[in-house]
């Protein structure tokens, strides 16, 4: 019989401006603004076995939920994707947070991919790194497709809120199975925070 492991899941909503046909985030993100089309994505973060997710380099989990996009529909559902948390890169003062989603529209596969970039830059900026998710469309199942658009999505204070209160632990036997898997979750996330961002709070 196989032993399953406690996990956490939890639902977030990310918003911004987003507009079709550029290349950048940040070129997105002002036409986005300018043309009054927001891109929202509400999706649920699950990881299945929270101790396993702490030991593996890339942290993975799974992702699904909805994107609304004018241009586009609202409500378009994204039934899997890609969760990474605190994932090294090539630098070791930058690590990212992933949020892939693929979708279908017009009976075309799109592809978005967004990242946090996680990085010990001078002065203290936990709070833009985390709830700053630099995000790109391409067509296709995959990054290799066309690239047809981008844009700069953020976390709110209020989103932030919702997002701790959407908070579940899974597979739990007990009330003191809940509490270890969410103090392990809680101390890998702040643990890696204080690694990037410790050293500005000593200054």
């Amino acid at each position: 019989m196989t032993t399953q492991h406690s996990g956490i899941q939890f639902k977030e909503t990310m918003a911004g401006g987003f507009a079709l046909g550029v290349d950048t985030p940040s070129e997105g993100l002002n036409q986005g603004n300018r043309l009054g089309t927001p891109l929202a994505i509400h999706v649920t973060v699950s990881i299945d076995d929270v101790g396993r997710f702490i030991d593996e380099p890339e942290h993975p989990g799974q992702l699904s939920g909805s994107i609304d996009f004018s241009p586009m529909g609202i409500g378009i559902i994204a039934d899997s994707g890609v969760f990474n948390l605190f994932s090294p890169t090539d630098d070791p003062k930058l690590k990212l947070m992933v949020y892939e989603l693929g979708f279908e529209h017009g009976g075309e596969a799109f592809y978005l991919a967004g990242k946090k970039e996680v990085r010990d830059d001078p002065g203290f900026d936990l709070w833009t790194d985390t709830t700053t998710l630099f995000t790109q469309l391409y067509k296709g199942s995959d990054k290799s497709g066309q690239l047809v658009g981008a844009g700069i999505l953020t976390l709110g204070v209020t989103d932030l809120i919702k997002l701790v209160s959407t908070m579940t632990v899974t597979h739990a036997d007990s009330a003191a199975d809940k509490l270890k898997t969410i103090s392990q979750f809680g101390g890998f996330f702040l643990g890696e925070l204080w690694e990037t961002y410790g050293i500005h709070i000593n200054k």
